[in-house]
């Protein structure tokens, strides 16, 4: 037996496996012009925050969200002639939180030295065997009649 209930803003609806073998009538709704969260952008039109904005590429509820809103929301308010420059706390909360998942939050340091040491090590054998290509072949060309001359 299915049945709906309202739970605050959402509407639960349970199904059976009859309702799900018949196929589904159900409209789609329009969305709303007036969703204040619709196709705002990061900034609302009253100068709030838009958190589910997909620019903040789920910043904002991770487990470092909290850390992150605070952050972002004192830079985005300050007043201080050096916006931001209130907030060091706050920022310093969120990248202690991000380095606490390193999984979730790779830090850009980590990214090129993850790179480098083969990166180094390729150029070093590179320019090692240059420089001893480069003292071989002149050491076993013979000159020519120019060089010889002088």
């Amino acid at each position: 037996m299915s049945y709906c209930r309202q739970e605050g803003k959402d509407r639960v609806i349970f199904v059976t496996k009859e309702d799900h073998e018949t196929p589904s009538n159900a409209e789609l709704v329009a969305d709303d012009p007036t969703d204040p969260y619709e196709e705002q952008g990061l900034i609302l039109p009253n100068g709030d925050i838009n958190w589910n904005c997909p620019c903040l590429g789920g910043m904002a509820s991770g487990p470092c969200g909290s850390q992150f809103k605070e952050a972002f929301s004192c830079f985005h308010y300050s007043k201080e002639e050096v916006k931001g420059s209130e907030c060091i706390d706050h920022f310093r909360n969120m990248q202690e939180c991000m380095q606490r998942y390193p999984e979730l939050y790779p830090q850009e340091a980590d990214k090129d030295e993850s790179a480098t040491p083969s990166d180094s090590a390729a150029l070093t054998s590179e320019s090692d065997s240059t420089a001893v290509t480069s003292a071989v072949s002149s050491d076993s060309t013979s000159p020519t009649d120019d060089q010889t001359t002088s």
